[in-house]
């Protein structure tokens, strides 16, 4: 299972850095998406994907009994949606302003600053 994590998360960061490179604005913040998921999935991959019982311990026990899930990776990545969410909404309503300024999407119609 982790191999194909391993190629989901090597597509998604390729087809991230391919979509941020291109001249339109609205693919580079399709990128950014992108990219934001594949670090989410890296992460979660990283902690390993086990199927696990919450990691509760009892009183009197030192350690969770049996296998437990990672409760770290699951607060980063609930914390890093939630940053990537703020980010896209940002993005958006700054794509927005800069078509009206500019009338084009086009990253190379963007560089005049006289408008």
């Amino acid at each position: 299972m982790e191999i194909v994590m391993a190629l989901v998360i090597g597509f998604l960061y390729a087809a991230a850095l391919y979509m941020m490179l291109r001249r339109s604005i609205v693919k580079l913040v399709i990128g950014l998406v992108l990219l934001s998921n594949a670090a989410n999935l890296l992460i979660f991959t990283a902690a390993g994907l086990v199927r696990g019982a919450p990691p509760l311990i009892y009183p009197g026990d030192l350690v969770p009994p049996g296998v437990s899930a990672d409760p770290l990776a699951q607060a980063l990545i609930l914390t890093a949606i939630v940053i990537g969410f703020g980010v896209l909404a940002f993005a958006v309503v700054l794509i927005h302003r800069a078509y009206e300024v500019v009338g084009a999407d086009d990253m190379d119609k963007m560089k005049d600053t006289d408008t």
